[in-house]
């Protein structure tokens, strides 16, 4: 790993009081302090880095492994602009660990070079730079229970994950907002903002932003791992994406999309051999807000055999409503509705499928009608409703935290690690994503 001052440092200012004094740490002023991060194959190394510097990310950063990547409260990481073999990325590789534990006062940014903080870079630029991607040890479904990480050069061997491990630990990622990513390496391979593939469930995942990246917000391949209080806006494409039998835990998650741009809230992906479930991971209290209608953009699309549960959300503002994808002898998630491994339950729909609740659940593929009526008719066996929740956007200003007295009942939380609320969606009387995101410090929050 190679570090270097940068070219364009400011000049130290060494002030004396006179000549005939000795200097003390006062008379010292730095203006700003850069480092250029390239990695010659050696990796960060086991390294803090502090907030009195700004870092730039030359080309691909790998945390190696055995190696650990600390970084202080506080910092600004950058990244160089470029795509294909000139885009810029951090990447865990597996064994390596990032403890990147920034606080609601000081988060921690990932960003673009030359961003200032404060507007030099539009809120809505996308894919300036690559993103963060976490790979672990913890298990996957493929054949070989290995794969290489999408947006890393497939000849890179830092970019394979996947093993045996569903405990894996690595690292902390809290407080930290990731902004303007997904860089494109080649056709249709962008890197999604977060990047999370076989990562264990002894990771710590909580308070994260992901905004304005060109491709998805969060995509998750495989693991263990669980997350909470994660806010992604204006994304290119989903807003949450998984895949390869990821068996996690979700709370307390935010998706907001603009209008007419991007394309699920989530979507939860599986594999093509039929009859086996290879994703099933549980989720409760999402606030999910589309992108309006005549998109025919479903909100949440169970694809290629996945299964997954959901639980006490709100979902406003998108033209389809919950598609479940059936095509016999290759992709049947509808089989694992039946088998009762997808449950979409105690959730509030409004502006989803023109408020029409017999419409809301959908089949895509080869179905027969009888098929489609089960599903339909799940809409109410689920005790999901058609309802205001009195959020949304009015006049660029967003508002997400219902104020409602009353919510009805709730699934009811299982287990120690969900923390059992009163409320649907992601929000109630505290807004969590407020003073530490960039969609708080660009105005957007309407409560």
């Amino acid at each position: 790993m190679k570090i270097s001052v940068n070219a364009h440092i400011l000049m130290l200012i060494v002030i004396f009081a006179s000549s005939a004094q000795s200097c003390r740490k006062g008379n010292y002023l730095i203006e700003e302090h850069l480092l250029n991060v390239v990695d010659d194959g050696s990796g960060t190394g086991t390294v803090t880095w502090t907030a009195d510097n700004t870092y730039i990310l030359d080309g691909f950063v790998f945390v190696n492994d055995g190696q650990i990547l600390t970084i202080e409260p506080g910092t600004v990481i950058h990244s160089r602009t470029g795509r294909a073999e000139r885009a810029s990325a951090l990447i865990v590789a597996r064994g390596g660990k990032i403890i990147a534990e920034g606080t609601r006062d000081k988060p921690i940014v990932f960003t673009v070079e030359g961003d200032d903080l404060e507007g030099s870079v539009p809120l809505e630029a996308k894919g300036l730079w690559g993103g963060i991607i976490i790979l672990g040890n913890a298990p996957i479904y493929t054949e070989s229970g290995e794969a290489s990480i999408e947006g890393v050069p497939f000849y890179e061997p830092r970019g394979i994950y996947g093993g045996y491990d569903a405990n894996d630990n690595s690292g902390i990622l809290k407080y930290v907002s990731i902004r303007h990513g997904g860089s494109n390496i080649g056709e249709g391979n962008e890197i999604n903002g977060l990047t999370l593939a076989a990562v264990g469930n002894n990771t710590t995942i909580d308070y994260v932003e992901i905004i304005s990246n060109e491709d998805d917000g969060l995509e998750i391949f495989g693991g263990t791992v669980n997350i909470k209080h994660i806010f992604v806006a204006f994304c290119g494409d989903d807003a949450f994406d998984y895949d390869l039998g990821y068996t996690g835990k979700g709370q307390f998650l935010v998706g907001i999309q603009q209008e007419g741009l991007g394309d699920r809230l989530f979507e939860n992906g599986g594999n093509i051999h039929p009859g086996e479930e290879t994703a099933h991971p549980v989720f409760y209290n999402l606030t999910l807000m589309g992108q309006g209608y005549n998109t025919h953009k479903p909100a949440v699309s169970f694809l290629n055999n996945a299964g997954g549960e959901f639980y006490n959300s709100l979902i406003i503002n998108q033209d389809l409503g919950i598609e479940i994808e059936k095509i016999d002898g290759r992709s049947n998630s509808y089989q694992q509705w039946q088998a009762g491994n997808i449950k979409f339950e105690d959730s509030w729909f409004f502006n989803v499928a023109n408020n029409m609740s017999e419409n809301v659940f959908f089949l895509t593929g080869g179905f027969s009608l009888e098929d489609q009526q089960k599903w339909s008719d799940y809409f109410e066996g689920g005790n999901n409703q058609i309802k205001s929740a009195e959020i949304g956007c009015i006049q660029n200003k967003y508002f997400i935290r219902p104020d409602l007295v009353s919510w009805g009942q709730n699934h009811q939380y299982p287990g120690s690690w969900f923390d059992p609320v009163e409320f649907k969606g992601a929000m109630g009387s505290v807004n969590w994503a407020k003073s530490w995101t960039l969609f708080d410090r660009e105005g957007l929050f309407g409560n």
